[in-house]
């Protein structure tokens, strides 16, 4: 199962645009929204082609295909305009004997750990950064933001036979990681 992770769209219809026309390219089985989908909140600059409508109109598209869990800027207001739930602050997905503990970040993160067990991953957005790393025995994932990085590269990831790579729009490969070997 390959699955496209995006996270911290904040209302950009351009980039919602770019991360669907990723997830044809890609072929990818599941989008998996990471938060903040619609909104950009107060302590964020407008992003490019700010519209939460035509994200919406958009991402309904694939309303099927996507699995979305809750940001800290998202609301009842937005789920209104969205045709797939996102008001969940995390959800579970188990991919290839792997739990997968996805969640926006605002409330688990890697110095907040959920729950979790050894070979686990905890994939989140929140702080628009590129990660894939893994901690004690704990694999930890973020896709960065794809309209609001904090270091500048608008990514995304993508989760395909026990490898998570991160890649930015141009087909660059930020950061990646192998899950399941002993190092």
């Amino acid at each position: 199962m390959k699955l496209l992770f995006a996270s911290d769209i904040h209302g950009s219809s351009s980039y919602a645009k770019k991360i669907v026309e990723k997830f044809e390219e890609t072929k990818s089985d599941q989008l998996i929204l990471l938060g903040d989908v619609m909104y950009h909140g107060p302590r964020n600059p407008l992003p490019k082609e700010y519209n939460p409508q035509k994200v919406s109109q958009i991402l309904n598209q694939y309303k099927n295909k996507i699995i979305a869990v809750r940001g800290n800027c998202d609301s009842e207001v937005d789920q209104m305009l969205l045709q797939f739930p996102m008001l969940a602050d995390y959800t579970i997905l188990y991919v290839d004997g792997i739990r997968f503990f996805v969640t926006h970040g605002h409330l688990f993160d890697e110095d907040d750990l959920p729950n979790l067990s050894s070979q686990d991953v905890l994939i989140y957005g929140h702080y628009h950064l590129p990660i894939a790393k893994k901690k004690d025995d704990i694999y930890i994932l973020n896709p960065s933001s794809v309209s609001l990085p904090k270091e500048g590269t608008n990514s995304y990831g993508i989760y395909e036979n026990k490898v998570f790579t991160i890649y930015d729009f141009d087909g660059n490969i930020v950061n990646w990681i192998r899950m399941g070997e002993e190092e």
